[in-house]
């Protein structure tokens, strides 16, 4: 009777331990979205396209960060149902102390980080670090999350650079055509917007921007 009493107070002791855990992992879960996903190259390559349209508050926000959060769980599918499998699981069954279960789970995100991250990125923030050189599947997270977020931003203003292109090139057209047409005083955007809207809609922009910045991760 004595044991049962002992391991029920142990079990009441370490649940305000779980509560605290528990409230600390969901205040840096906003920090682990934007910083260890692919949601910043996403993010950043559609508000590029939006920039790019020249619609400058269409979609709204809020559209814009949703849409990049839904595609952000279907890049992330599989690191984490390998992050449920390997940790959260094994952790609700008790096999897994917090510590581990925090390892178990940061090892799939790195995993993800690094077939985005380039080794000079992380040979760099080593050396602003001031740490000694490692192989990269050993670089601690303070160096290779820097690494990988200068990663996906390079990355995601390559791809708005080729998306920029064909609208620049519309926007020089109707400029020449309204400057050969005498038509001096009509602003070429309010021409060039609409052209670019209905380019994009027939060309199903969305669809293809959405499924190419989803296929660039490896």
């Amino acid at each position: 009777m004595d044991g049962l009493f002992a391991v029920a107070a142990r079990g009441h002791a370490t649940l305000p331990l779980d509560v605290l855990a528990g409230l600390a992992i969901l205040a840096v879960v906003p920090f682990l979205l934007m910083m260890c996903t692919s949601f910043v190259r996403i993010v950043v390559v559609l508000s590029l396209v939006r920039s790019a349209i020249g619609a400058s508050a269409l979609p709204p926000n809020a559209v814009l960060s949703g849409l990049a959060l839904v595609l952000t769980l279907v890049v992330m599918t599989p690191t984490l149902q390998r992050i449920d499998r390997e940790a959260i699981e094994p952790y609700a069954r008790g096999g897994l102390s917090q510590s581990q279960v925090l390892d178990r789970a940061a090892a799939p995100l790195r995993s993800f980080m690094l077939r985005q991250t380039r080794l000079a990125d992380i040979a760099l923030f080593e050396r602003v670090a001031h740490r000694t050189s490692e192989p990269p599947a050993r670089a601690p997270l303070i160096v290779l999350v820097p690494a990988f977020v200068v990663g996906e931003l390079r990355g995601a203003f390559a791809i708005g650079f080729a998306l920029y292109l064909p609208f620049v090139a519309i926007d020089l057209a109707v400029a020449a055509m309204l400057m050969g047409l005498g038509m001096m005083m009509l602003s070429p955007p309010v021409v060039s917007l609409p052209v670019k809207l209905l380019l994009f809609v027939m060309v199903d922009g969305w669809a293809l921007i959405c499924g190419g910045v989803a296929a660039s991760f490896r």
